[in-house]
């Protein structure tokens, strides 16, 4: 979990700001909509294809420690050679081939976790909070040892800060060779996991379509319309909060390591997600992650708060994060059949990580060019709208979704 978050928080924090930034800066200067096509779309690909790609292998073929070892290994290296690039064409065409290869690993690590623990509500938080530390590590050690000098220690995170190097936009795009390594370095590792071998009492050959029945169940539609909704602006986070930061005077190089506020919030909250799922049940805890989506872009979007409220709400994501996205993967694996955990994993990674991410491009690009003039953003519109989203999320959620398991089975 360690490594498989770690190489993910080493280059999309900073990768929107290296995009969006002008030549001139050091950046590539690609348009608004352009950003969203390489960071939505691409990954939207990548999603549609894991149930194809990791489900059906992993619940049916193959060792599932083995794919994904195979997997990240591959997209290390796609990730290296997309540094070097300029272009938008060959970017979009590599975050495709990446997203192909990285998308169905989030599903895999989740699976082999879920494979070899007996207590999912309260063992796989503490498995799946490596992640957020591996997270934490990389974004910050990134800026702190390649974007700065003259480190000088401050007792406010992230501790260690500098003067930046001249050409600190440009060195964004290491961001993406340090994920590449870990991702190679990743890949090697998965040979030391658990045998995670595929089912032998399958009935059903094809495990995805057995998973797709979950929409037979009301609790799972409704979860993944929200999950829907939800991960449209989940993804107009990543794309817009970096020049959103960039724009209130935060420097590149804290970029990353401010963006990890909310994931310190979500070791919290990831400690205490068990106790609360068996108190309060799936529905209150999953509810709560919905509403903090609203009440986070609503802080974005009142431009009169002080500059230090607008940071600390980061720490929303803590609640975005655990209770939505972790408590949601529990519920779907407690659903599910022994024999297509993984493929459900990734159907509903369909939903979240496919349908959401291009939605939210789309979205953040057509905010984007309606709430700008000259060029400049009118941040505080656009992050009003995006809270709408989340509101309507949170009403849908409430009004709608019947938890289908009993006390006894979430204990």
């Amino acid at each position: 979990m360690f490594l498989q978050y770690a190489l993910w928080g080493a280059w999309l924090p900073v990768t929107a700001r290296y995009l969006s930034a002008s030549q001139s800066e050091g950046g590539l200067g690609f348009s608004g909509s352009e950003i969203g096509m390489i960071l939505g779309l691409a990954g939207s690909i990548g999603a549609i294809f894991s149930p194809f790609i990791a489900g059906q292998i992993a619940d049916r073929y193959f060792s599932t420690e083995k794919i994904l070892a195979v997997l990240v290994s591959v997209g290390g290296i796609v990730k290296w050679v997309t540094a070097s690039q300029s272009d938008y064409q060959s970017w979009l065409i590599l975050s495709i081939i990446y997203s192909i290869l990285y998308m169905p690993t989030l599903a895999l690590s989740n699976s082999i976790s879920f494979a070899h623990i007996d207590d999912q509500e309260n063992e796989f938080p503490k498995i799946r909070v490596w992640g957020t530390i591996g997270w934490i590590a990389s974004s910050w050690i990134f800026p702190m040892f390649w974007l700065q000098t003259d480190l000088k220690f401050q007792l406010l995170p992230p501790f260690f800060v500098g003067i930046e190097y001249p050409d600190v936009t440009s060195r964004l795009a290491d961001a993406l060779r340090l994920s590449g390594l870990i991702s190679i370095l990743y890949g090697a590792f998965c040979f030391m996991l658990p045998n995670t071998p595929p089912s032998k009492n399958s009935v059903d050959k094809s495990a995805y379509k057995k998973a797709f029945k979950l929409f037979n169940e009301k609790s799972f539609s409704i979860l993944v319309f929200t999950s829907l909704l939800v991960s449209v602006i989940h993804q107009i986070y990543f794309l817009q909060t970096g020049p959103f930061l960039s724009s209130l005077g935060v420097a590149d190089s804290l970029i990353g390591p401010v963006m990890s506020i909310g994931q310190f919030a979500e070791i919290l909250t990831m400690a205490v997600l068990g106790y609360f799922l068996n108190h309060l049940g799936f529905k209150k805890v999953i509810g709560v992650g919905v509403f903090a989506y609203f009440l986070r872009y609503l802080i974005f979007g009142t431009s009169s708060l002080p500059l230090w409220i607008i940071i600390s709400s980061q720490a929303f994501h803590g609640f975005c994060y655990a209770f939505f996205f972790a408590a949601a993967f529990i519920y779907v694996d407690k659903i599910s059949e022994n024999d297509f955990r993984h493929s459900a994993q990734t159907v509903f990674g369909i939903i979240i990580l496919g349908g959401g991410p291009v939605l939210g491009g789309w979205l953040s690009g057509f905010l984007q060019s309606t709430f700008s003039t000259n060029n400049v953003l009118d941040f505080s519109q656009f992050w009003y709208s995006v809270s709408i989203v989340g509101l309507v999320a949170t009403i849908l959620f409430f009004t709608s979704f019947n938890d289908s398991l009993t006390k006894k089975e979430i204990i």
